[in-house]
């Protein structure tokens, strides 16, 4: 990518804000009316939003799903400061100014059809736009797990898809991915009914010695999460030679390159690099950030 490549990609847009849902743990999910975003978004991507107009500061939030037919994008955000206690004031109606979208995307490849999709507390967004494009893609068997230790933003129920291997007594899934068609599996160390009590790469684990050396080989990884758990992924990755993107989670503010306030360190074919995490990335491969 030159340098300068993204700004050609990008919009700033106002959008309408359709609805806005309160989970446990202070998670809400945000659907706006946003068409030029919606049209442009990929799996990975990111979108920077104003949260009030007395803030001038933007806000980073991962796309959780895109529909380009009807114009809207779906986001799931946690509060954890200024910004998103205000942005979880805002009312259905209200504009709300959108930056995006933002970053290179997962990169799927055809020869491997056996994904597996690993989501940590706010960064399971990617995870179901990613399972959402691999579904409409109809060539790949996508597997989701996901972690939280708050509750999961939505109802779990017992999956309709049984995944040999697994312990017994982990059948908590997600409703929109089941409904997909998708399998899924929750992972938490909070002792939630249905989930895996461990982390969630324990449980990807699990899964994975299940499968035959052919069937491991179809495999690739793709993750958002907390740092350490994208640690932890990369190095299941190496454990069982998987190839592995990653996308990471870092502060920014302008969240177009400019400020280089979000850089970190990467390994190239020329040797390190310092890579800005909005528009280099968010996605990384595991084993250039991971070494």
């Amino acid at each position: 990518m030159t340098p300068q490549s993204h700004r050609d990609t990008i919009l700033i847009e106002e959008g309408k804000i359709l609805a806005q849902d309160a989970h446990p743990g202070e998670q809400y999910v945000l659907w706006v009316a946003a068409p030029g975003i919606a049209s442009r978004a990929t799996p990975g991507s990111f979108a920077h939003l104003q949260c009030d107009s007395g803030l001038p500061m933007r806000r980073p939030l991962s796309i959780m799903r895109a529909d380009a037919k009807h114009g809207w994008v779906e986001f799931l955000y946690k509060v954890v400061g200024q910004g998103t206690q205000l942005l979880a004031q805002r009312k259905p109606g209200e504009q709300i100014s959108i930056l995006g979208p933002i970053g290179q995307p997962f990169r799927v490849d055809p020869a491997y059809p056996r994904p597996l999709l690993l989501g940590g507390g706010v960064g399971i967004p990617p995870m179901v736009f990613l399972a959402d494009t691999l579904r409409q893609a109809g060539h790949f068997n996508p597997l989701v797990l996901m972690g939280s230790e708050i509750p999961f933003p939505f109802r779990q129920r017992p999956s309709q898809f049984l995944i040999p291997g697994l312990p017994e007594g982990v059948i908590g899934a997600m409703p929109l991915l089941e409904g997909w068609k998708i399998p899924s599996r929750l992972a938490s160390l909070q002792g939630y009914p249905g989930c895996f009590e461990g982390f969630i790469t324990d449980l990807a684990r699990h899964w994975l010695h299940t499968l035959a050396p052919a069937q491991q080989r179809e495999v690739a990884i793709y993750a958002c999460g907390p740092h350490p758990m994208l640690a932890a992924t990369a190095q299941l990755a190496r454990e069982f030679g998987l190839p592995c993107q990653v996308s990471l989670e870092e502060f920014m503010a302008c969240a177009v390159g400019g400020c280089a306030g979000c850089v970190v360190k990467v390994q190239t074919r020329q040797g390190p690099a310092m890579k800005r995490v909005c528009v280099d990335g968010p996605v990384f491969d595991a084993e250039a950030v991971f070494t």
